[in-house]
């Protein structure tokens, strides 16, 4: 640091505010902000900014503009609700220096359903403190880290710290779907700093450093309806979607016996060990469904997951699960004759590792160690997150670094107020130490 203003200042004056701090991620869970109707977050957020002076830059993605590019896809969101109305935000503080490096530090604002809100002790859209925690929907995952790093750099604008380099603070859409119309729309917007940290729950000293290929499919499989008093009529849908599902459950076995588990999601969860990559059916129905009825259809719906040490692409998976459906089919009077049909939906991406040898990684690490005292644990590879964009598709190194919490996605979602005030400042510093300071 080339400032008058001591690292342990910038330490100080994080934690001497940790009230405002958790004022506004209260106001920030307060505004509740669902996938396709995040406006009311990045209502609080553009104000903010602007309350920051920071040039604040607000846009709607542009779906045909992207729809080129290898990480796209339709998001379900966008299916359900276009990208009408619904904005991203870039606020810059531009280069005040020579020589100083770019850093975009990233949040997604969408957060998912709480229901059911009776599982619930606290209300989630009404964040309560409790024991050193925060509860609320989003508290962790992940208004948690956006608040820590606005902190981050409101401390360091009340110290007089100038950065010699751009810093952007970035609040986007629809990352739990896939995050195209959000960190995509931005960076193909023109924000491709040097570098970039993600403020998803990693849960410092934890960091993550890579995550999933995802895919969505799903598998309709046709029967005949018959009175079930004349089964030896009709077909059975179910039965028949049953030997589906089964032939996709030994792929899912023989998936993770080719590939090596992934150190990094072991770290996160040892008992993943063996099952890396997963293939999951998450719904099932049978429409027009009725008990004295032989079922003339069942739509099955999966979740295909790798980490990178599979060393597929989605196109790949793809084939192969095609392959393991058609297999089925060809084995089987009725479906050869009548074969499922498969239909890729929603998440469709590709995963991603950071490059370790980065300046920018090996400096995000000394800063965490030095705040928390701990040595870094590498956490990722289960889950798609944004970081995917800036590190496979750009070569920008990517980690994401933000606050310990729990029951993401369930109820009783929690954030802990001292990893929330730790992972403001390693974004202070961080901002300081890359970008420079005249």
């Amino acid at each position: 640091m080339t400032t008058s203003v001591s690292r342990e200042a910038v330490r100080d004056r994080v934690e001497e505010n940790r009230d405002r701090l958790v004022g506004f991620l209260e106001e920030l869970v307060s505004a509740r902000s669902l996938p396709g109707e995040e406006g009311p977050a990045q209502e609080v957020m553009k104000a903010k900014f602007r309350d920051l002076d920071l040039e604040v830059d607000v846009w709607e993605p542009d779906a045909d503009a992207l729809r080129d590019h290898p990480g796209f896809f339709e998001t379900t969101p966008y299916l359900e609700h276009g990208y009408q109305g619904r904005e991203n935000v870039a606020a810059v503080d531009e280069a005040t220096g020579e020589g100083g490096r770019s850093l975009v530090v990233s949040g997604h604002v969408d957060v998912v359903n709480p229901d059911p809100v009776d599982d619930w002790t606290y209300d989630p859209w009404d964040p309560t403190v409790e024991d050193g925690r925060m509860y609320g929907r989003g508290t962790m995952d992940m208004k948690g880290g956006i608040a820590a790093f606005v902190h981050a750099y409101e401390c360091l604008r009340e110290l007089g710290i100038d950065l010699a380099g751009e810093l952007t603070l970035q609040t986007t859409i629809e990352e739990e779907a896939g995050g195209v119309g959000g960190v995509l729309s931005a960076l193909e917007r023109g924000y491709r700093p040097d570098a970039a940290i993600v403020a998803e729950p990693s849960g410092v000293p934890k960091i993550g450093v890579a995550s999933a290929g995802v895919l969505y499919v799903r598998v309709t499989v046709p029967g005949k309806t018959a009175h079930t008093a004349y089964k030896f009529l009709g077909v059975d849908a179910v039965g028949k979607a049953f030997e589906v599902y089964r032939a996709l459950e030994t792929y899912h076995d023989d998936l993770n016996d080719r590939i090596e588990d992934y150190g990094p999601a072991l770290n996160q969860y040892p008992e993943a060990a063996g099952s890396t990559a997963n293939l999951s059916l998450t719904n099932i129905e049978v429409p027009g469904s009725w008990t004295s009825t032989v079922p003339g259809e069942a739509v099955m719906e999966f979740r295909v997951g790798w980490p990178p040490t599979a060393d597929l692409d989605r196109h790949e998976v793809r084939e192969e699960v095609e392959e393991v459906v058609a297999t089925v089919a060809a084995e089987d009077e009725w479906l050869s004759e009548h074969p499922p049909e498969l239909e890729w939906f929603g998440w469709s991406t590709d995963p991603h590792e950071i490059d370790y040898d980065s300046d920018f990684y090996r400096l995000v690490c000394e800063e965490t160690e030095e705040v928390t005292g701990g040595s870094v644990e590498h956490r990722g590879g289960l889950g798609g997150n944004d970081e995917r964009f800036y590190n496979r598709y750009y070569g920008i190194p990517t980690p994401s670094v933000g606050p310990e919490g729990g029951n993401g996605h369930g109820a009783d979602e929690f954030v802990e107020i001292d990893s929330l005030v730790e992972a403001a400042q390693i974004h202070a510093l961080t901002m300081v130490d890359w970008c420079g300071v005249n």
